[in-house]
């Protein structure tokens, strides 16, 4: 974590605020602007050591809208492609929780990340050995999505602060 500078680097345990949902940004994870519109926060993740690039993690909110959990579960477990072409869904670990009154359902799985490159976009990605993590959190104001990408050795190493932020998901 050295070679960030001090003041990009997340606080341990920092209180954000996105609309009405609050949450604690776990000790190395990065802030940055968001990429796109439809990004309320996002974040950069340091690689492992031996890994190519770091993980990202966004958060987007559609003020009510963005489909039903499971259409959200298939697009991205749509996202990753087996390096032996079996289908990905019956790979795809899904698991729910609820944390302080949110309802959270959870995605893991790995493969070669081929999301479109942009939405719309013909070109996708092709990372082979990436981890997707990604949750519909369940709020008053409409669901809240977490999709967390990265090579899976970097994935792993931010596992247990991932729980953990999403169990710090509050409506305050």
């Amino acid at each position: 974590l050295k070679s960030f500078p001090a003041f990009l680097i997340a606080l341990p345990m920092a209180t954000t605020l996105i609309g009405a949902l609050k949450f604690d940004a776990p000790a190395g994870w990065v802030s940055k602007p968001p990429a796109s519109s439809v990004r309320v926060a996002e974040f950069t993740l340091p690689k492992a050591t031996g890994d190519a690039e770091d993980a990202t993690l966004g958060i987007f909110f559609f003020g009510g809208q963005g489909g039903s959990i499971d259409a959200n579960l298939d697009r991205w477990i749509g996202q990753m492609a087996q390096p032996d072409g079996r289908p990905s869904k019956p790979l795809a670990k899904t698991t729910k929780f609820t944390s302080r009154g949110l309802a959270i359902t959870l995605v893991d799985l790995t493969g070669t990340y081929v999301a479109e490159v942009s939405p719309g976009s013909s070109e996708r990605f092709n990372k082979p050995g990436f981890r997707l993590r990604a949750a519909v959190v369940e709020t008053k104001e409409g669901p809240y999505f977490v999709k967390l990408t990265g090579p899976e050795k970097t994935v792993a190493r931010w596992d247990e602060s991932f729980m953990t932020f999403l169990k710090s998901l509050r409506i305050e």
